[in-house]
């Protein structure tokens, strides 16, 4: 399964899972085109950056709320208590 995350002002706002199939079949970063287009099909627009689950590229598996800087997803920084 490969795992897009919708990117909205710099942030992540959801993430939803997509078949290999629908992207191709291939391996990062052939399918993140091939996976935006099926989104598109589907009448989900918006920006959509593909992510990893395993961390294997893109730094970190994107979360609701993590930041996009333009090549890696960034997860919010906590205020220590």
């Amino acid at each position: 399964m490969a795992h897009f995350a919708e990117i909205s002002d710099g942030i992540v706002q959801r993430v939803i899972v997509v078949d290999n199939a629908d992207c191709g079949g291939g391996e990062f970063p052939e399918s993140e085109p091939i996976g935006q287009a099926f989104i598109a099909s589907l009448g989900i627009h918006g920006e959509w950056k593909q992510t990893s689950y395993n961390a294997n590229f893109r730094s970190v598996y994107a979360g609701i709320g993590h930041t996009w800087n333009g090549t890696d997803f960034v997860p919010p920084v906590i205020p220590e208590a």
